[in-house]
């Protein structure tokens, strides 16, 4: 079968130089219990597609490895215990499996003893068949396969940052540090549907244009300034509500310092550096919230692509590729001029 390979790794990067596409990759892989496999139509790029071919501490990688969190396909056969009435339906899924038993009681299911994420510490959807847990899959009926495989793990990080860790409200002032990529395009698009006021920040001009365009209220243009006062300006000194971060580092100390009382500072990356320094004293004088967050859970998935399925919740899009034209794809992901998502459609045929 068709497959895009991460040939060997790469500790330094670039990963794109190591990616190939093959057309004698082994399978279809066979579903097992509980699972469905499933024929491509649209995988989408992530972050974790370069972080694997980088290779990751602690994570077993065996090369060559297919990467891929994210895809949408059709269903063309079933596992033991499975309800063949899946079969022809069009699915996405969670990516984040949750094996070795369910969380501890009270605690949220992404903090199960052992989460598996497709992609990482198993071949991933970059290929022509794939198999997931049924339990982690979402029937999308006739909505676009392309937006469906780009919303996936982006969003439900973003909605479990905003919504469910956040408790973000209809109204509030978020800050969305790093617009462009693909979570902060999503939290961009979940703060409009909630009908917040929202600012962005980039080191880059056009995608702050852009986010204008998609509704961001203010933007900040980072060259590494503090630019926290020049957001409590915006917010009429008062501060706010969130800041939603996948940078670190470089937007830590800001970021707390941007957030009004009783704000939520909620990461879910550091792209840009993992260390900060934190100023206790604003923290508790504020009573501010830090919090981390990771995936989610296969019921807010299946909110996000309800929202997804009618209308509501839109990815922003970057470009699309065909799979034989993969390494162009990861060639832009690293080089981090994407606006959105970066999307792999097995239907075209390379130009």
């Amino acid at each position: 079968m068709r497959a895009i390979l991460i040939s060997r790794q790469s500790p330094d990067g670039p990963v794109s130089p190591n990616i190939d596409y093959v057309g004698d990759w082994p399978g279809p892989p066979d579903p097992g219990p509980g699972e469905i496999q499933v024929r491509a139509l649209a995988t989408a790029l992530n972050r974790m597609d370069v972080w694997t071919g980088m290779g990751i501490p602690g994570v077993e990688i065996e090369y060559p490895h297919i990467g891929g969190v994210d895809g949408c396909g059709v269903v063309e056969a079933v596992g033991e215990g499975v309800d063949a009435q899946w079969i022809g339906r069009r699915v996405v899924h969670n990516a984040a499996v949750q094996i070795q038993g369910p969380a501890a009681p009270g605690r949220a299911p992404s903090l199960a003893p052992r989460i598996r994420l497709i992609g990482e510490h198993s071949h991933g959807t970059h290929r022509e068949f794939w198999c997931v847990p049924a339990a982690n899959a979402v029937d999308i009926g006739d909505a676009d396969a392309q937006g469906a495989a780009a919303i996936g793990l982006t969003a439900l990080t973003a909605w479990s940052m905003m919504i469910t860790k956040g408790e973000l409200k209809a109204g509030q002032l978020v800050l969305i540090t790093g617009i462009g990529g693909g979570v902060a395009t999503a939290a961009l698009a979940i703060a409009r549907w909630l009908g917040c006021r929202i600012a962005v920040s980039s080191r880059s001009e056009a995608k702050l244009e852009r986010a204008r365009q998609l509704g961001a209220e203010f933007t900040i243009l980072d060259s590494g300034q503090d630019w926290s006062r020049e957001l409590r300006q915006w917010t009429g000194k008062r501060g706010v509500d969130m800041v939603v971060d996948t940078i670190g580092s470089p937007c830590f100390e800001p970021a707390l310092r941007a957030l009004a009382a009783g704000g939520a500072y909620v990461t879910a990356g550091s792209t840009a550096g993992p260390r900060a320094t934190i100023e206790l004293s604003r923290v508790f004088w504020n009573q501010l919230r830090i919090l981390g967050s990771s995936m989610g859970s296969n019921a807010e998935f299946a909110e996000v692509m309800a929202l997804y399925c009618a209308g509501v919740l839109r990815p922003e899009i970057d470009s699309v590729y065909p799979a034989r034209e993969a390494r162009a794809a990861w060639q832009r992901l690293e080089a981090q001029k994407q606006m959105g998502k970066i999307v792999l459609d097995w239907s075209l045929e390379a130009s």
